[in-house]
């Protein structure tokens, strides 16, 4: 069934550092030019290809940032465009299938699988910019309603899926995610040379990576790592990774005496390359979102072998299990609690990185690629 299928793919989320919804598509992406027979097709937003990009062309960013000084409302129009485009290229390369892995399908006269990653911006509005509320409640309903079939990341998205939008369970599959084979432990000596750049020891930092946003609640790590002895603060800093999102400023302030005292490191975007011996060299790794449609992070940590302090909300359980510490997100006593056992407790350091280890062994991109194709057979079927 599958051996001539012709799949389209929306790849704008690849133009830019990959965040969550980004590393899911260039997952997605890579694993199906490996299985498909027909090499898959890529929108990216203006024109379409085969083959994987990174950045988006200098037309398209000339057109954006156009449309965002001449127009009212820069994201009615540019939608409107990408359609055309859309439409034109699956005529021309006669997509059988269209596989939409962010959200907001564009129209298609055949059968359209979408990804939903979670429905935060319904559950915690005051995480996100108006704005991308607005958009998000107007045009998902449509997009559930014409959508063949619904791809969630975890049981939990399903029956958030399912509750909200009323949708059928036969038409919401779940399908986990995985840890690239680029994470796995990597030794201390070989970890250096990439700490070097950041002013890290091996062993010795408290690591968080996320968007620098109000969902992931950053604001409570804070919180509970300034409740640490000064001395051990001064030994093990906490070192922030990710991009700056929306709402940083709400918390910047509470940083600004540790960051000047080198406890509190905010080194930004990290290229993905350097993420595995980040994750490796440090003593453990502490992700207290308040939402997550999945959480690959604490899944990357522990295919590293670092111990796991996660939040016990949504969908987090279901990737850590018994092989971290579920902690209520806003309890900063206890995660402070938490971190402090993983720093001093040897014993439960060790067994946490064990388990957490063989844990993360069973989630895979192919894996999850297989799965997805069984979606796609179902669909065609």
């Amino acid at each position: 069934m599958l051996d001539s299928i012709r799949v389209g793919f929306n790849a704008v989320p690849l133009l830019g550092p990959l965040t969550g919804v980004g590393q899911y598509t260039f997952r997605l992406i890579t694993e199906m030019q490996q299985l498909l027979r027909v090499r898959p097709w890529l929108f990216y937003g203006t024109s379409w290809d085969t083959e994987i990009r990174s950045a988006a062309p200098a037309a398209i960013r000339q057109m954006n940032n156009a449309m965002k000084r001449l127009v009212p409302q820069p994201h009615v129009v540019a939608r409107f465009i990408k359609q055309s485009r859309f439409s034109s290229g699956v005529k021309a390369n006669r997509i059988d299938l269209y596989h939409e892995p962010a959200y907001l399908a564009f129209r298609f006269k055949g059968p359209t699988v979408v990804t939903v990653h979670d429905i935060s911006w319904i559950r915690h509005p005051e995480t996100h910019p108006q704005d991308r509320v607005r958009e998000m409640n107007r045009v998902m309903p449509s997009v559930v309603k014409r959508a063949e079939h619904i791809i969630v990341d975890s049981e939990f998205v399903r029956s958030e899926v399912i509750d909200h939008y009323g949708v059928a369970p036969e038409r919401v599959t779940t399908v986990l995610l995985g840890a690239s084979p680029e994470f796995h432990p990597v030794a201390a000596d070989q970890c250096a040379s990439v700490l070097k750049q950041f002013g890290l020891s091996p062993g010795r930092y408290v690591l968080a990576v996320g968007t620098l946003e109000p969902r992931k609640n950053l604001s409570t790590v804070i919180a509970a790592y300034a409740q640490l002895p000064d001395a051990v603060r001064q030994r093990y800093p906490l070192v922030i990774v990710g991009m700056n999102g929306w709402g940083m400023e709400k918390f910047s302030d509470s940083l600004k005496h540790m960051i000047r005292r080198g406890e509190v490191r905010l080194p930004g975007y990290v290229a993905q390359a350097d993420l595995p011996a980040l994750y490796s060299g440090a003593r453990l790794f502490v992700y207290p979102s308040l939402y997550e449609g999945f959480g690959l992070p604490p899944l990357e940590a522990m295919a590293c072998k670092v111990p796991v302090i996660a939040s016990n909300r949504a969908s987090l359980p279901e990737v850590v299990g018994d092989a971290g510490l579920l902690v209520e997100p806003l309890d900063d006593v206890a995660i402070a609690a938490h971190m402090r056992a993983l720093i001093e407790d040897d014993a439960l350091h060790a067994r946490l990185s064990m388990a957490g280890l063989v844990r993360a062994d069973g989630f895979t991109w192919r894996k999850f690629a297989l799965e997805t194709l069984a979606v796609y057979r179902k669909v065609l079927a």
